[in-house]
């Protein structure tokens, strides 16, 4: 009988850990899929660039599988404003997120310092009002909290298919 209590007392101390963590999990993976939102269909998609102005620190870097790298803020919302949100551009990029975003909080002796957002999304060309389906491909996000604010410190985006 005392080791039924033993393994139900852990069992329970497992419980109110795991309960106080998804607390914790559910404000940072809300937190971070609003900033998404904030970079990807705010900036990326209506190329409402001020978002990235707060958003990404000035040592920022992307590292593009087809696209080569970007290594500072300046570089990143130069090629936004040059590319997608040119607007001599007869066509127009848009993404979306495909499935759920997967976020993994990083902790320094027990303190949350960052954290690491994954996902799928796929683009889409629109011409004349045509929307063509572009290509899909996963990405990584390295979020850094710094001063209780988070920031797009480091990005991965990578096997793009067709």
């Amino acid at each position: 009988m005392k080791q039924y209590l033993h393994l139900i007392l852990f069992f329970f101390g497992i419980g109110f850990s795991l309960s106080a963590q998804s607390n914790e999990y559910s404000e940072v993976y809300n937190t971070l899929k609003a900033n998404d939102s904030l970079i990807f269909e705010r900036a990326f998609n209506h190329c409402e660039l001020q978002h990235l102005e707060y958003l990404i620190p000035e040592d920022f870097e992307f590292y593009h599988d087809k696209a080569g790298i970007l290594d500072s803020k300046e570089a990143f919302i130069k090629v936004m404003q040059d590319g997608i949100c040119n607007s001599n551009n007869t066509t127009k990029s848009t993404r979306e997120l495909v499935g759920n975003l997967e976020m993994f909080p990083l902790y320094n002796n027990g303190k949350l310092y960052g954290a690491l957002q994954n996902g799928i999304h796929k683009f889409f060309e629109t011409t004349n009002g045509n929307k063509v389906s572009g290509s899909t491909a996963k990405f990584s996000h390295l979020w850094i909290l710094e001063n209780d604010k988070w920031y797009l410190k480091r990005v991965i985006s990578f096997d793009h298919q067709m």
